[in-house]
């Protein structure tokens, strides 16, 4: 694999509850290069439970990756062998989230303490795959801070077949924080991200964590091969609609964000027609559409409102514009 590949230049991370179907089809509306994830998927959950539900996902995704969680190297292989049969572009491996009830699954980024597991993991899902495996990982778990320590974890899971390596550049403390201050807490070491680049170069390795604005993300792919947003990209989706042209060289985004928006009502109404999706289980992902603009908190009111659920999204947009077109008339 070729030193700065630019298949992970720009990503949106992996999120619970956040990036599901929905949300990543309205990000692929934003963005047709960034490399979009799945919400982590339990080897429990494809192995015991509904495939299809964790797995479907609509073509215009690509490229979509699915991220995996689990620590038995013969269930990943098998899941990572459904993933790749589903068409995912890549499967990637959880060694990050630092939750409780991921812990007591004996994954996660506990796992960062056995390298030579998950090394072994890598190898079996390499051998049933042709699409990348791929790790995304802490720089250290705990009061560990050593960059050694993450080096040599980088260097024995690179030994098994992994060339693509996704770094959240902050410890991941297993006891005494929640997941979000997890987030939050432990410091940004973004120096430790970039030496793991200079000491593994014909590896890619991508940096996440805490970056917000356009300028943190050129300082970091002048030192690493890709950025991985999480939870600004969610808030504020717009931003990825400036990507392809930013990171990719490619024309400048054409839609306006009322065009954005026609999009997902249409796909709502896709949705409730093929499988009886209601529509607000997929507008909850696009309350960002307009932040910064005016009249844009009461139109998340509207989508929001709990009331409207039994009216068609089509009508609900109408009233959100309607309501805000006449905020703004009165103010003016």
């Amino acid at each position: 694999m070729k030193q700065r590949d630019r298949s992970w230049r720009m990503s949106v991370a992996p999120m619970m509850d956040w990036t599901d179907r929905h949300c990543r089809y309205f990000h692929r509306l934003l963005s047709r290069r960034t490399r979009l994830y799945t919400e982590m998927v339990t080897t429990g959950a494809l192995l015991h439970g509904d495939v299809p539900r964790h797995l479907d996902f609509d073509e215009t995704e690509h490229p979509v990756a699915l991220q995996l969680g689990g620590s038995e190297p013969a269930d990943l292989a098998q899941s990572a062998k459904l993933g790749a049969q589903w068409g995912y572009d890549e499967i990637n491996l959880n060694c990050g989230c630092p939750s409780e009830r991921v812990q007591r699954g004996a994954f996660g980024a506990c796992l960062m303490a056995e390298p030579k597991l998950v090394a072994d993991c890598v190898k079996a899902m390499v051998d049933v795959v042709d699409v990348p495996v791929t790790v995304k990982h802490r720089i250290g778990i705990d009061k560990v801070e050593s960059y050694e320590f993450v080096r040599d974890f980088v260097g024995t899971v690179a030994e098994a077949g992994c060339e693509v390596f996704l770094v959240h550049a902050r410890n991941a403390w297993l006891k005494g924080l929640s997941p979000k201050e997890n987030r939050e807490v432990p410091p940004l070491r973004y120096e430790l991200v970039h030496r793991l680049k200079r000491d593994f170069p014909q590896l890619v390795i991508g940096v996440n964590g805490g970056i917000k604005q356009d300028e943190v993300v050129q300082a970091q792919l002048r030192e690493l091969d890709g950025v991985m947003v999480g939870r600004e990209a969610y808030h504020h989706p717009w931003w990825l609609a400036h990507w392809d042209a930013l990171y990719y060289g490619e024309a400048a985004f054409s839609l306006r964000r009322e065009e954005v928006e026609e999009s997902m009502v249409a796909y709502m109404e896709r949705e409730h027609a093929a499988r009886g999706t209601p529509w607000h289980s997929i507008a909850r992902h696009m309350i960002g559409l307009y932040n910064g603009l005016p009249g844009a908190r009461r139109w998340r009111q509207v989508w929001s409102d709990h009331r409207l659920k039994t009216q068609p999204p089509r009508e609900v947009m109408r009233l959100a514009h309607a309501d805000v077109a006449l905020r703004l008339e009165k103010t003016a």
